[in-house]
């Protein structure tokens, strides 16, 4: 059995439509096949067109799989990212992914990998994946904290908590003190099914199954980091989980990325530590009001920055000639890795989406918490209860907010002696989160697992395949028999035999399926 474990695995990655998910099952796949084993990666076309280049050395070892997105009703063509379709139309996305399920399974049926990574919207796949006799993980890219709070996969199943005030208490699984919570204004635009919902499966649902079926969770986090929502989690699931590490984001050289060329040309121009970087991600979305008072904030913060909007943005009439030379708008895709390792960059502004907060603080930016949707509350309540950053205040109903909660939020990070000992705590959780010998070390012990796993899966076929050949042989020598004496007395008193033989036989393959 050890030449066993030193065999290549063959790893399926199928991540969810996000490019805050590509990236992840991405850099985790380049890590796996840093180790030797070969990598299919699988996503839609354009999905995958977006995703880096892969080094030479690695060419061979991951597999790119395409199938294209089908399309539907309601859904933009060319849309195949949550980067593509407004927050609403999330649904809609999510009925297209779900029709990858048939070229999916083929695949697996032909290629049969050993096992399958997989994301929280596929809650079909598991059954696929048994059924196929693949091993099977669920790679959350949310945190242990989140998943805590999110529940054992009944309570998910089950949907046991419906309206936003249900999200904004501890949930009673949690039996330590915590404020991990969501605000009111954090979930009650985003609890209700919409008439865009039309999966008829919510992501509670997707979540419980995905959780229920797999044989372990990979989770980008750490013990380290948060140990006792890891003993927790571990309790809540009652199967195997795996810290993964933050996965800490690589430069990646692109001589040709003219778009970085230009913004470096203008963060080159600033002091060490001076800039915030403004982006609240490929999802969210504020209304104008919010875009508005977010850009006067800036303003009056007399703090150099650049921000990024994903569309033509809807800011106050004159902002940028006014902060001209102090403030770079920038509309559209943004190379955000170089940004934030660039040194003149020492806050970060952000959505608090578990992707940006593992670069940003991989590279020493201090974040500043304005949460939009999905889990980003609860990494809010995680961050800052642990003293790594600032919240803009914000009505706990409405979730609005004035330019001056921007303003001194944006200063205190920055500026205000007062935000000196958030800035040393994340400089010192740099240490952790950008640590890429200690990410080695958690892919290590994964792999280890993911071997042994299935060094026990081929022990147990390989003992199904003996008692078969037992079996067979007793058949065997009754044959030899029967052409030695061919009375018809005996002829039936073996074909009793075989037959008992063969009831025993599949009682056995039963007990071993149920085990």
């Amino acid at each position: 059995m050890d030449d066993k474990k030193e065999e290549v695995m063959h790893i399926a990655m199928f991540p969810w439509l996000a490019m805050g998910h590509l990236l992840p099952f991405l850099r985790l796949s380049k890590l796996l096949a840093q180790k030797g084993h070969k990598i299919s990666f699988i996503s839609t076309p354009r999905n995958i067109l977006r995703l880096p280049k892969l080094p030479s050395n690695l060419s061979s070892s991951i597999t790119f799989v395409s199938f294209p997105l089908p399309s539907i009703s309601g859904l933009p063509p060319s849309s195949e990212s949550s980067m593509d379709v407004p927050y609403n139309k999330q649904q809609s996305l999510k009925a297209a992914f779900d029709l990858l399920q048939p070229p999916l399974t083929e695949f697996l049926r032909l290629s049969s990998p050993d096992w399958i990574i997989y994301d929280y919207a596929s809650h079909w796949l598991p059954s696929i994946a048994k059924e196929l006799g693949i091993s099977k993980a669920f790679f959350s890219l949310f945190n242990a904290a989140t998943l805590c709070f999110m529940g054992p996969s009944s309570s998910l199943i089950e949907e046991s908590r419906s309206t936003p005030e249900d999200f904004t208490v501890v949930p009673p699984w949690v039996p330590f003190k915590s404020t991990i919570v969501f605000r009111y204004h954090e979930v009650s635009r985003y609890v209700e099914k919409t008439d865009e919902d039309v999966t008829g499966v919510s992501d509670s649902v997707r979540f419980g199954y995905t959780i229920d079926g797999s044989d372990a969770v990979f989770v980008r986090s750490c013990p380290e980091f948060e140990p006792e929502w890891f003993s927790l989690l571990q309790d809540l699931y009652r199967k195997p989980v795996f810290p993964i590490g933050f996965l800490p984001p690589v430069i990646e050289d692109d001589d040709d990325d003219t778009t970085w060329v230009r913004i470096k040309e203008w963060l080159d121009k600033q002091r060490v530590n001076s800039v915030v970087y403004v982006s609240l991600g490929t999802e969210a979305s504020l209304r104008r009001e919010e875009l508005t008072e977010l850009a006067l904030g800036l303003e009056k913060s007399e703090t150099p920055f650049f921000w990024v909007l994903r569309n033509e943005p809807q800011i106050p009439d004159g902002f940028e000639e006014r902060v001209k030379g102090r403030g770079m708008v920038h509309v559209g895709w943004v190379p955000q890795v170089k940004i934030l390792s660039h040194e003149s960059v020492g806050g970060f502004l952000t959505h608090c989406g578990w992707n940006s907060v593992v670069e940003g603080i991989g590279f020493g930016k201090v974040p500043i918490f304005l949460p939009v949707l999905n889990e980003q509350g609860l990494n809010t309540r995680l961050l800052q209860g642990k003293g790594l950053g600032v919240e803009v205040l914000r009505d706990e109903r409405d979730g609005s907010f004035g330019s001056d909660s921007v303003a001194d939020s944006v200063r205190l990070v920055m500026i205000d002696d007062a935000g000196e000992e958030i800035r040393e705590k994340v400089k010192l959780m740099k240490g952790l989160f950008g640590n890429m010998d200690e990410n080695i070390r958690y892919v290590d012990e994964l792999v280890g697992f993911m071997r042994n796993d299935e060094s026990s899966q081929l022990k147990e076929e390989e003992e199904e395949d003996d008692c078969s050949d037992d079996q067979s042989s007793e058949v065997s020598s009754e044959t030899d028999e029967k052409e030695l004496n061919l009375d018809l007395k005996e002829e039936k008193r073996r074909i009793s035999v075989y037959k008992s033989l063969s009831s025993e036989f599949d009682d056995y393959v039963a007990n071993e399926k149920m085990g």
